[in-house]
């Protein structure tokens, strides 16, 4: 149902107090119309993107709340909004509890490219994670309250044990679907390191390369990683800030 449109009939109007349980509705919650489960149940939804009681919404599944018993519960919202997990379960919370299992439409993740130099050479830093037989660049998912820089960092230091200090006029964003229906966006940052040791989180990483510019781009499957590296390159050069071929010239 993710990326679905349904029609909401409200039953409890933000602010109205739940009078099983006792709690106040921080969102507009009602029955999904027209759709139900084998066993003629209907399918409860919350609302996010309005905060006024409304009778009827309209709108795109973002979220599925998978319960421990019971049908799923769907999140709807606004077309034009986008909210990632972590948003998701914080807004529903109040009645679900922190942190409950779900499936989510929209993904944001936050990565670097990382280089540093190895026998006076700028080299460029590639995993594969366990999950995908492709090589790429360290990233991962924006946890609760951090920023993409942060995210970042942490995704580094926890795939690779690298310590990196990110260029920050360099992000490189990119959106795209996977599995059909997840709406994934990646900011892409270019990172420098000084470490000279490399240790890989062995139940996530498989593998980890420090390849030069034409190697890194052979050894790169998808199209827009390629775009990434030679981007970030172009950056380094432009800038002065390294030569490529040659040390560091900062």
């Amino acid at each position: 149902m993710l990326g679905k449109y349904v029609r909401v009939r409200v039953t409890n109007p933000i602010h109205s107090v739940n009078s099983q349980f006792g709690f106040t509705y921080q969102l507009n919650y009602g029955i999904v119309e027209g759709k139900k489960r084998f066993d003629n149940v209907s399918y409860g939804a919350y609302i996010m993107g309005i905060n006024h009681p409304v009778r009827t919404f309209d709108g795109r599944v973002i979220a599925v709340i998978n319960r421990e018993e019971g049908a799923p519960v769907f999140v709807v919202a606004p077309k034009s909004t986008k909210f990632i997990i972590n948003q998701v379960q914080d807004a529903v919370a109040f009645a679900e509890g922190e942190n409950c299992k779900m499936s989510c439409l929209f993904e944001r993740s936050s990565g670097a490219v990382v280089y540093r130099i190895i026998h006076d050479e700028v080299r460029y830093l590639l995993i594969k994670n366990k999950r995908s037989a492709n090589w790429g660049f360290p990233k991962g998912h924006v946890e609760r309250g951090e920023t993409l820089e942060q995210t970042a960092i942490r995704e580094v230091l926890e795939e690779t044990g690298i310590h990196i200090k990110i260029l920050p006029q360099f992000a490189f964003k990119s959106e795209y679907t996977i599995h059909g229906n997840i709406e994934k966006a990646v900011t892409i940052y270019l990172a420098k390191t000084h470490d000279t040791q490399t240790v890989i989180q062995k139940e996530e990483i498989d593998d980890y390369m420090w390849l030069d510019f034409d190697k890194a781009m052979k050894t790169l499957k998808f199209v827009n990683d390629r775009n990434i590296l030679k981007n970030a390159r172009e950056y380094l050069s432009k800038e002065g800030i390294v030569r490529p071929g040659t040390a560091e010239s900062e």
